[in-house]
């Protein structure tokens, strides 16, 4: 055959598609020339069919692993993250399964620290039987051993009930409000900086707070009491918080015995407040909420704006191998989990950066914290009246100076280091256990 006839040969047969073996066997038996040849159709032929089952979804080849049904590799995950968060965490699946682990992280950080959160309760509304103790390096010790004398072990954990009834809520709104409003806030690993994790975690705080607030303060009473005879239950101090009337303010009282124009002016001011603030009612179940609200900018945000930025940080290429769990991204299957965006902590790690964003988050709210707890208490001690938020850090500094917006600090630095993480630690199993 001539060459010509030849090439037109090889023409015709290079737009048939053979198969790798039909290649072969037509190699083996040409030419070194002709060989090579068809040595370079096979390549093109693979080529067109590797790029073909690309475009499908059916393999990914290269350093990733090969995915079916058009399941993305770990890198390609990674990287389009901003995508496929938002669309999973828009999920009823994603938002149930996000609200159940934060409410069960809630209960469990909760139910560690019961004890401690009694006594810092007792400290922080200056109770009277617990006053003498707030002083003393051992006034916790003390505390303890008298709530045991006088209630039993029972006593330390007075008010718990309430606690996980506001709890579970609370923190399954506070995570899933996180979850939803971060990826509003950051829909891409581009806008992630420090302002909008704090943004996100200061809202999330306070959507969870203005749902919960009636059983914090309903809690908050229960633990405040300390008499050994008096067993309110949850209906009792319903009713008691609910039927607490405010009295009109003495200073006005004390002012209209001064002249005839003060007088008039008092009873006109004390008819508009009666009129402006209920004397009863749902109101009541908000006692020291603006406090609450402003204590949670700091402490929500920072809280998480710190664990996120610790995980971040202990998640780096030089304490990686030390701190995750090696291949936590993916299922036990070898897929990747989804919504899956980083490798899962230790659990030392974990507890550590939880620790961390407690321990700043309660340094910076604790001030709001104390007024709200007096404010929450003022339909029991006192004249009963309702206070403001800057009465009632007046009368602090009156009665104890700067040192009085720190009471039961050290307290709370014990309760919120494994509070908090606790709380984290197990959200994130919880959210990695569930597939989320």
């Amino acid at each position: 055959m001539s060459a010509t006839a030849t090439g037109h040969a090889h023409a015709d047969s290079s737009s048939i598609p053979h198969s790798s073996s039909s290649f072969q066997g037509v190699a083996d038996s040409q030419s070194p020339r002709q060989s090579a040849f068809w040595q370079m159709e096979r390549a093109a032929q693979a080529q067109r069919s590797t790029s073909h089952n690309v475009s499908g979804g059916a393999v990914v080849t290269g350093s990733h692993a090969t995915t079916h049904d058009g399941a993305l590799s770990p890198r390609s995950k990674h990287d389009n993250r901003g995508t496929a968060q938002e669309t999973s965490k828009r999920s009823v699946e994603y938002v149930l399964r996000s609200g159940l682990a934060g409410g069960l992280a809630g209960c469990a950080a909760k139910t560690v620290v019961a004890p401690l959160d009694r006594v810092k309760i007792l400290f922080q509304a200056s109770n009277p039987q617990f006053a003498k103790y707030t002083g003393s390096w051992f006034g916790l010790v003390a505390a303890v051993r008298d709530i045991k004398r006088y209630e039993g072990s029972r006593g330390l954990f007075r008010g718990h009930s309430a606690t996980l009834l506001r709890i579970f809520p609370y923190a399954a709104i506070k995570f899933l409000a996180y979850e939803q409003i971060r990826a509003a806030v950051i829909p891409s690993g581009d806008k992630e900086t420090p302002f909008r994790r704090l943004i996100s975690g200061s809202m999330a705080g306070m959507t969870s707070v203005f749902f919960t607030y009636p059983l914090e303060l309903i809690r908050v009473r229960l633990a405040f009491e300390t008499k050994k005879t008096s067993r309110s239950s949850l209906r009792d101090i319903f009713r008691q918080i609910y039927n607490e009337r405010v009295a009109p303010p003495k200073e006005l009282s004390a002012g209209a015995r001064a002249s005839s124009v003060a007088a008039v002016a008092a009873d006109s001011i004390a008819s508009a407040t009666t009129k402006i603030v209920p004397s009863s009612g749902l109101a009541n179940f908000y006692r020291g909420f603006t406090p609450t609200l402003l204590g949670m900018l700091p402490y929500a945000g920072v809280s998480f704006l710190t664990h996120d930025t610790v995980g971040d940080w202990l998640r780096s290429p030089a304490l990686a191998p030390h701190t995750t769990i090696p291949n936590s991204e993916f299922s036990s299957s070898g897929h990747t989990r989804r919504g899956s965006r980083r490798p899962q902590l230790t659990a030392a790690a974990e507890l550590f950066s939880g620790a961390v964003a407690g321990l700043i988050s309660q340094t910076s709210s604790y001030p709001f914290e104390v007024i709200r707890r007096r404010m929450q208490v003022g339909g029991v001690v006192g004249d009963g009246r309702r206070l403001g938020i800057a009465e009632t850090a007046r009368k602090i500094w009156m009665e104890r100076g700067f040192r009085g917006f720190w009471i039961g600090l050290t307290i709370g630095y014990m309760k919120i280091i494994p509070m908090t993480a606790t709380g984290f630690f197990v959200y994130e199993r919880l959210k990695w256990s569930f597939g989320i």
